[in-house]
């Protein structure tokens, strides 16, 4: 029941500070635009050629859009993972109102659990609209996709950006203040994974998702299960390191 309360509470609060809004709008609007970009990006670019350049552009794929709607789903889907999730405990914290809500009493679990579960929801309801919106407006300017596949690659994408959200929220658990949490969040994603590819490790790491779903895309169907298991994993593990470190705390 206290679940239920607080996963209520969470939600309300992403609906009217227009959070889910946002997230669903900036997404939506991606997922449209990607396949226009792919489509009519390089006759702009020959169109604008002055001073006697020449400029070939291959003519437009339908991998390009795929490529295209990838890396702008990643890009501003890890952007707003971040935003919502750098603040979800440490401003809580700050303004007291976690001491508040912890003394009905609710078990930090909980707490911890209501915020991931209504952040992801937003995520994947904002996935789930652009993955649409990208599969018709490709479809209209370029070609139909097979759907199944679609819907694995958007799959893979959202599992993504739960590990970016989980790793977010674990940090936002250890500061008050959300723009250290957004530092220290950022450090863990980006060092840690420059050197893992160093190593030559790149492939096991959840980047390497987007790189399945773009290959299933274009019929080659061997899979990245190391890289889904080590999303899985990072995942789970910064949860339970946020429970772990936030019952301990005197708020």
């Amino acid at each position: 029941m206290s679940m239920w309360v607080e996963f209520r509470k969470e939600w309300m609060y992403l609906v009217r500070t227009y959070r889910f809004l946002v997230s669903v709008i900036v997404l939506v609007f991606f997922g449209l635009a990607s396949p226009f970009l792919a489509k009519f990006l390089p006759e702009i670019i020959t169109s604008a050629a002055t001073g006697g350049l020449n400029i070939q552009i291959p003519p437009a794929t339908v991998v390009d859009a795929i490529s295209q709607y990838v890396k702008n789903i990643e890009q501003f889907g890890i952007l707003l993972a971040w935003i919502f999730a750098m603040g979800a405990v440490a401003q809580e914290k700050d303004r007291g109102t976690a001491a508040m809500m912890l003394v009905k009493p609710m078990p930090r679990g909980t707490f911890l659990l209501a915020k991931f579960i209504s952040l992801a929801l937003v995520l994947a309801c904002s996935v789930i609209l652009a993955g649409i919106a990208g599969y018709y407006y490709t479809y209209l300017l370029f070609e139909a996709m097979d759907i199944l596949r679609w819907l694995a690659l958007n799959g893979l994408l959202l599992v993504y950006l739960l590990v970016v959200l989980a790793i977010t929220l674990f940090c936002s658990t250890l500061t008050k203040s959300q723009v250290a949490a957004g530092g220290i969040a950022l450090g863990i994603m980006i060092i840690p994974g420059q050197v893992m590819v160093l190593l030559k490790w790149g492939k096991s790491l959840p980047g390497e998702l987007l790189t399945w779903g773009a290959r299933l895309m274009r019929g080659n169907t061997s899979p990245s299960w190391i890289a889904f298991g080590v999303s899985i994993a990072l995942v789970i593990v910064p949860l339970l390191a946020a429970w772990l470190v936030f019952r301990r705390q005197e708020l």
